[in-house]
């Protein structure tokens, strides 16, 4: 699966947080990376107000959002080299800093890049990716692509099984190896919903003509 970097310009207002929120939802499901979306999600929130609380409401900024190997990278940059987010003690009765205080603790590492026009402040998550380009580790996933491989050499095959299995543990069989496909399907950022529309309305077609 290609990830490629993407970027987006907005305005800091608080307004702006729960829109940031959402696009990072879904840029994450389109790549599969469900399991560090929540984090993610986290991390802007507290980028963003970051900026708003100490460079100013209304401040033009951008959304960066990368892979850095098999890590999510999420920066946000703004123009203002002279506010540095700090770390605040979570014992610390002081009002600032919390926020990057709740990056620490979500993010793997964090830091602050300090350019000629502008100040970066990034942030990056470990993924359950066993490649940049791969699909999160998950044994349904495993499971699907085998089903896949066994499926297709079956179709070229055209060899027809003589083995009969009961009506019931045929369905358990069914249900079980749709499922793995669905979430195979949702780990390489497809729609699960449309592809499900697309299959029904195919077999629709297929039952009516008696098959194609």
């Amino acid at each position: 699966m290609s990830r490629k970097p993407w970027d987006l310009a907005f305005t800091a207002d608080p307004e702006e947080v729960a829109a940031l929120r959402r696009i990072m939802r879904h840029h994450l499901g389109l790549w599969g990376l469900h399991d560090v979306t929540d984090g993610a999600q986290l991390c802007v929130s507290e980028l963003v107000s970051n900026v708003i609380t100490h460079v100013g409401a209304g401040t033009p900024a951008t959304l960066v959002v990368s892979m850095n190997g098999t890590c999510l990278r999420i920066e946000v940059h703004d123009p203002d080299t002279r506010a540095l987010p700090t770390l605040v003690e979570a014992t610390s009765d002081a009002e600032g800093g919390r926020g990057m205080a709740l990056v620490d603790a979500v993010a793997d590492r964090w830091g602050v890049l300090l350019c000629p026009d502008r100040k970066v402040t990034w942030c990056e998550l470990e993924t359950r990716l066993t490649s940049p380009s791969g699909h999160v580790d998950d044994a349904g996933v495993t499971r699907a692509e085998a089903l896949l491989t066994l499926y297709v050499a079956a179709k070229l095959s055209c060899e027809v099984s003589s083995s009969r299995l009961i009506r019931a543990t045929a369905e358990e069989a069914m249900v079980a190896a749709m499922t793995d496909f669905l979430r195979w399907l949702r780990a390489h950022g497809g729609d699960v919903d449309e592809v499900l529309d697309r299959a029904q309305t195919q077999f629709d077609m297929e039952d009516e003509w008696g098959g194609l």
